[in-house]
């Protein structure tokens, strides 16, 4: 507790570093306070019975719970920052794909990354104007419309709310990054998972309490712990592959003298793909409930079939199979997209330098692809076990609100914020001479040492 209290007065002593989290928290508080201010004509107690109604159950619970109930309460932010994450998501997968975007973020340098970033926000207005419509409408059906509003009016103002209300959070976001602590994006996603903890935890504990079970409330936060401490494992773990600069000579006149080449090494990480593979799983396993919820319109013995309502129910275990094998499917898929050997190869080479023991060229690009194929493997499967661990935490009683966090992308994200978080703080301490957050080694973000070869690596 003293080397708390110690590195805590450490990091105030520290102006630019007490400025920047000051100022990140006080945005933090702006985009919070967003969340109770309502969109004009829309009766937000409606909206936000029926949506707590899934419980996480649906698309929906996980779009409210991204944007710490901002999406049930009908306001300003309700989209969040999320058709961001959709935008980026989308020139990023442009750039495995189309000549200009490689172009773009290969070879073009900070030309190419403001074009590039032009782009992800002109394409954020887009989508929001259409996941505006579509929220909008969700609003109408669920009968939270004021009936004395005119629909013109109501349509037009709520687009125009909608979208400003992400465009700002976007704004946010980048001054945050720019001027604060912390990745701005992922902070704010960050703020509003850890928003709704409180009050899930508090209902895990009344719920035990009521039930006489205390000691199990204790029992799952220490499982808890457990997971949330392998998961900062898994996120950190790397595979150094060594590599050694070939040796140059120095000296004056004829006396040249052999010097070694330094020594260095490739981090391969074991969750590079970090929670892409789980947002593209969820996606698709959210088809199947979104098609079953048109035609169960016309035909409702559709959801009535056991086998629809256990694949549209993602605690039951047949969601859960499906879910394990969509991810390590996409793990392997998304990998292949963003390491590409051939690429460490050709910066070897042009760096003159060489992973011991192994030939340059192709023999070099065949290895680093053997050892990427070894490690991604246990990262996959690591990845599936934490899509499904919410529903095996809800198959041995943990209620629905507080299973939720327990894997998924949530935790992820928690750890993976966190990390670079404080990874940030660190550097600023052992800049000044303070001690580090931890006694031995360093906190490690997703920007560790070794080498870095391309933006996506």
């Amino acid at each position: 507790m003293k080397k708390l209290i110690e590195t805590l007065k450490n990091i105030w002593k520290i102006q630019e570093l007490r400025k920047r989290i000051l100022y990140t928290l006080g945005l933090i508080l702006v985009y919070r306070f967003g969340k109770y201010v309502v969109i004009p004509g829309v009766n937000a107690t409606i909206m936000q019975s029926a949506i707590n109604q899934a419980q996480g159950k649906d698309l929906l619970g996980l779009i409210n719970n991204f944007t710490g109930g901002a999406f049930s309460s009908a306001s300003v932010f309700a989209l969040g920052i999320m058709p961001y994450i959709t935008a980026s998501i989308i020139v990023q997968l442009l750039g495995f794909a189309v000549p200009y975007f490689q172009r773009l973020q290969q070879h073009e340098g900070e030309s190419g990354r403001k074009k590039l970033n032009q782009i992800t926000r002109l394409l954020t207005v887009a989508i929001t104007l259409v996941q505006g419509g579509g929220y909008l409408t969700l609003v109408k059906n669920m009968g939270a419309v004021d009936p004395n509003i005119a629909p013109g009016l109501f349509w037009f103002s709520g687009i125009i709310i909608l979208s400003s209300g992400t465009i700002f959070a976007m704004w946010l976001g980048e001054k945050i990054t720019d001027r604060g602590i912390g990745n701005g994006i992922s902070m704010l996603i960050m703020i509003g998972i850890i928003a709704n903890i409180p009050s899930a935890l508090l209902f895990e504990f009344s719920s035990r309490v009521e039930a006489g079970g205390a000691l199990l409330f204790v029992l799952e936060l220490a499982l808890f712990f457990l997971v949330i401490v392998a998961t900062i494992l898994i996120v950190q773990g790397v595979r150094k592959i060594p590599i050694q600069f070939a040796k140059r000579m120095v000296g004056r006149g004829n006396i040249n003298m052999p010097v070694s080449g330094n020594r260095d090494y490739i981090p391969l990480k074991v969750n590079a793909a970090g929670v892409m593979p789980i947002i593209f799983a969820q996606a698709i396993m959210f088809l199947p409930a979104t098609i079953a919820g048109w035609l169960s319109n016309n035909d409702s013995s559709i959801m009535a079939s056991g086998f629809m309502q256990q694949l549209t129910n993602p605690f039951s275990f047949l969601s859960s199979v499906f879910a394990f094998l969509l991810v390590v499917v996409f793990t392997f898929v998304y990998t292949a997209l963003i390491v590409n050997p051939k690429q460490y190869s050709e910066y070897l080479k042009r760096q003159n330098a060489f992973i011991p023991g192994v030939k340059p060229g192709k023999d070099t690009a065949d290895f680093i692809d053997e050892i990427t194929t070894r490690v991604t493997l246990p990262g996959s499967i690591f990845l599936g076990l934490i899509t499904i661990i919410p529903a095996i935490a809800f198959a041995f009683g943990v209620s629905q609100r507080f299973a939720h966090y327990f894997g998924g992308t949530s935790l992820l994200i928690l750890v993976a914020v966190v990390l670079d978080t404080l990874q940030q703080i660190e550097s600023y301490l052992l800049m000044r001479k303070y001690d580090g957050l931890v006694k031995s080694g360093r906190i490690k973000g997703r920007s560790g040492s070794g080498m870095q070869i391309g933006a996506s690596m």
